[in-house]
């Protein structure tokens, strides 16, 4: 009967030990959870502020082309081209 007492002694420290370890599971999976989380929103906010800086390179390139520089000087002439083909779409949805 001793036997039997040690073994389930020892069940009940080995599940007592395993429903510890299964806590601070949970505890370390909602920390990752919270972190990911954060970090998802971090990184949304930087595509953005990378795109913005993106549309701020380009109109500065722009610019810098209709001040007179050579350099971007075709960029800005086929962007030029695409407002007018949009102005002249706009014109026809208008004229319908």
């Amino acid at each position: 009967m001793s036997d039997l007492t040690e073994i389930v002694d020892n069940l009940e420290s080995r599940i007592g030990k395993l429903l510890e370890n299964y806590k601070k599971l949970e505890q370390k999976q909602q920390i990752l959870q919270e972190d990911l989380t954060t970090l998802k929103t971090e990184k949304q906010e930087l595509q953005e502020n990378l795109e913005a800086s993106e549309n701020r390179v380009q109109t500065l390139k722009a610019a810098n082309a209709l001040l007179g520089s050579n350099e971007f000087k075709k960029e800005t002439k086929l962007k030029i081209n695409g407002l007018i083909r949009e102005i002249d779409q706009c014109i026809v949805h208008l004229s319908e």
